[in-house]
């Protein structure tokens, strides 16, 4: 029996929580469904992206987070829009399944992939 659950919290943190938590909101085309001075939450599709003022800036220890997407290349174009720069362009890595990855205005990895063998939840 497995202990894990799955994915459930991708945490960035937010040196200035109102000016993330804005451009998440736009962003997501959704405000946060917790809202407090010591941290944002956000549901994204059953999952939590959170902003937390008090976490220690990213180490760069390797890990990559990838949010799904229905349609990669209009979702990095909208991105952009909101000053996300492309880390590495929209890529097919085989079997139709393409990633890309962004930085938001803040630093924080932004990946995003499209897996036609995963349906997204709702």
């Amino acid at each position: 029996m497995s202990h894990f659950l799955g994915l459930r919290t991708v945490l960035y943190p937010a040196t200035d929580l109102a000016a993330m938590k804005d451009w998440y909101t736009k962003a997501l085309g959704f405000p946060p469904y917790f809202d407090e001075p010591f941290y944002v939450g956000f549901n994204v599709g059953g999952y939590e992206l959170g902003l937390d003022p008090n976490a220690p800036p990213s180490t760069g220890g390797g890990q990559q987070i990838y949010w799904g997407v229905t349609d990669i290349e209009a979702t990095v174009a909208f991105l952009q829009t909101l000053a996300a720069t492309i880390d590495s362009p929209v890529e097919n890595v085989g079997d139709g399944i393409l990633v890309a990855t962004l930085r938001d205005p803040f630093g924080n990895a932004l990946g995003l992939i499209h897996n036609p063998h995963f349906t997204l939840p709702g």
